[in-house]
C-alpha cells in the first residue's frame, strides 16, 4: 500500500515558491501535456509572460512540480492556470499555491478572486470550496471536450 507523504507546511511551500521564467516554460508545458487532454501551449504561457501576468512555481527537489497563472486587472484578479504535476497531487501543493495566488491577488489589492473549473473536475472544486470560494454560474460549453465542449463553473472569493 502507498502511503501518502504528510502535507508541506504552508512556511515551507512559501520558500519553494519563485516567479515562473522564461526558462521554466519547457518543463510547464511537459505538465500541461500530461495534466490535460487540451493543454495550455508554450506559446500561452510565453505570452502571459510577457503581458506580466502574477506567474509563480513550485519546486521540489530543484524540479518544477506546480504552477500557477494570475491575471489582475480594475481591483479583480483572475486565476488562469493552476496545475501540480500528476504524481506530485494530493500531497498539499495545489492547495499552498493557492493559498500563494489568494495572498499575492490581495497583495495586488484585488477585491476578488474568480476562476473558471471544468465541471468534471471534481477534485479542484472540492480544493476551491474549502477554500472559501463560491459558485457563481455556469458558463455552458466552455471548454473543449471529446465529446464537444464541456461547461465550466464560475467560482468567486472576496478578499480581506
Amino acid at each position: 500500500m502507498r502511503s501518502v507523504p504528510d502535507a508541506p507546511t504552508y512556511e515551507a511551500l512559501r520558500r519553494s515558491l519563485r516567479p515562473m521564467t522564461e526558462a521554466d516554460l519547457p518543463r510547464i508545458h511537459r505538465i500541461e501535456l500530461a495534466s490535460y487532454e487540451y493543454p495550455w501551449s508554450q506559446g500561452n504561457f510565453f505570452d502571459s509572460l510577457r503581458a506580466g501576468y502574477s506567474m509563480w512555481v513550485c519546486e521540489a527537489a530543484g524540479e518544477v512540480i506546480g504552477y500557477y497563472v494570475m491575471m489582475v486587472a480594475a481591483g479583480e484578479a483572475h486565476l488562469l492556470n493552476l496545475t501540480i504535476a500528476p504524481a506530485r497531487r494530493r500531497q498539499g501543493f495545489g492547495r499552498g499555491l493557492l493559498e500563494h495566488c489568494l495572498a499575492r491577488a490581495g497583495d495586488h489589492r484585488a477585491a476578488s478572486l474568480f476562476l473558471e473549473v471544468r465541471t468534471s473536475n471534481a477534485a479542484a472544486i472540492a480544493l476551491y470550496h474549502s477554500n472559501g470560494f463560491v459558485d457563481l454560474a455556469v458558463r455552458g460549453r466552455y471548454y473543449p471536450a471529446r465529446d464537444g465542449r464541456e461547461d465550466a463553473l464560475i467560482m468567486k472569493k472576496d478578499l480581506p
